[in-house]
């Protein structure tokens, strides 16, 4: 415990030079008992609304405070206008302020998604911690296994677990979950629910694809796949999509050195054979303006993106073959023949001109689709974390 407050006061350090000293509370407390909800980006957040929108539906007292490590999920969790729900930022995990946020809000239970084990939030809550999605890879398992002692206590805290994959269950018992808390396995991001939006005008779906969250050493591949796929298909457009949207200006010049035209998102241009999507939080009016989407992180070593919502959008699906981030989703989706994987970069151009038809993407997607659906219900998970809530 004395090395996790260590390099925990080393992290606070480095995030009070950065942003100051909001991370430190948070602020503008709600009267009430609250359930702490955290996640940490717009992707787990994302994917737990639909489990949110039901909790609140089905329980009208309780109130949540949802906290998040970046203010565009914060924003996006706020603007969801979710009865009895308060968007935070997330604070630092500082025994003293977690411990203040627990008393300032009335704090009654932890609800943490994916990889986000915080030790002091999860020794020092009152009431049963719950880990919803839990991912736990090798590496991490790894990291915490240097800690064995803490690591146990941590974990015997957890009243319920869902897990991704098996892998992920087997290494967080390992490390210390009960086993009368292991859940369902089921990803959290297989309940995603579309919404209902509408793309700007000028995107023809049968011949627009995207490159959805790419990351450095993507761009080039793809912005050649597409200036190579335009020799066919005159008529493609790109969306690309980059993770992280500063990276928009270096991006922009690759396009342009191919001689391909840049319209960009931030700046309000529209023409151009490239869309240079660089902003956040609106990646469903890409998914939903596209039939063809290659997943971004899948040809380097990030471990690749969600198919999940490419999916749910009813998009084809073309992916690298690093997909170690959602192993178990790819290998459904390979098992179905419900996805291209490209082996190597050059194969993004081939797959592109083999969903090149309209019939064959509206097939692969519908597959795709139909592959990715939960094998749990939603309605299970609800129940077993309202049971856990409810009995303390």
């Amino acid at each position: 415990m004395l090395l996790y407050r260590l390099l925990i006061s080393l992290f606070a350090t480095a995030v009070l030079l950065r942003r100051g000293p909001s991370r430190l509370t948070i602020p503008d407390p709600q009267d009430g008992p609250h359930v702490w909800l955290h996640g940490a980006s717009n992707g787990e957040l994302a994917s737990v609304r639909p489990v949110l929108e039901r909790l609140t539906a089905a329980d009208p007292e309780r109130r949540w405070l949802v906290t998040a490590n970046t203010e565009t999920a914060r924003d996006m969790v706020a603007g969801w206008a979710l009865p009895r729900v308060s968007a935070r930022l997330a604070p630092v995990d500082l025994q003293r302020v977690t411990g203040k946020v627990i008393r300032d809000w009335g704090v009654t239970a932890h609800v943490s998604l994916e990889a986000e084990i915080w030790a002091h939030r999860f020794l020092d809550c009152p009431g049963p911690v719950i880990l919803l999605g839990a991912r736990m890879s090798e590496g991490t398992a790894r990291g915490w296994g240097r800690v064995p002692g803490l690591s146990r206590r941590v974990l015997e805290r957890v009243r319920f677990a869902s897990a991704q994959d098996a892998g992920s269950m087997s290494r967080l018992v390992a490390l210390g979950l009960p086993e009368m808390a292991r859940g369902p396995v089921v990803d959290l991001k297989s309940f995603y629910a579309p919404p209902t939006v509408t793309p700007p005008a000028g995107f023809a779906r049968n011949h627009t694809w995207l490159a959805a969250s790419t990351h450095e050493g993507e761009e080039a591949i793809v912005l050649a796949a597409h200036a190579a796929a335009r020799e066919a298909e005159p008529d493609l457009r790109l969306i690309l999509a980059p993770r992280h949207p500063r990276r928009a200006r270096e991006v922009r010049a690759m396009a342009e050195d191919l001689g391909l035209t840049v319209a960009q998102r931030s700046l309000g241009e529209t023409d151009g054979t490239v869309y240079l999507a660089d902003t956040m939080g609106e990646m469903a009016l890409w998914y939903a303006a596209v039939g063809r989407v290659f997943v971004g992180g899948t040809l380097t070593d990030r471990g690749g993106h969600t198919p999940y919502e490419p999916a749910a959008f009813g998009a084809s699906l073309i992916h690298g073959p690093d997909v170690r981030n959602f192993r178990a989703a790819y290998g459904r989706l390979a098992g179905a023949g419900a996805a291209l994987e490209i082996a190597q970069p050059d194969d993004l151009v081939q797959a592109l001109a083999a969903l090149a038809d309209p019939g064959e993407q509206a097939r692969m997607g519908a597959l795709a689709r139909e592959t990715l659906r939960p094998e749990a219900g939603i309605e299970t998970i609800c129940e077993k974390i309202s049971g856990t809530l409810e009995t303390g």
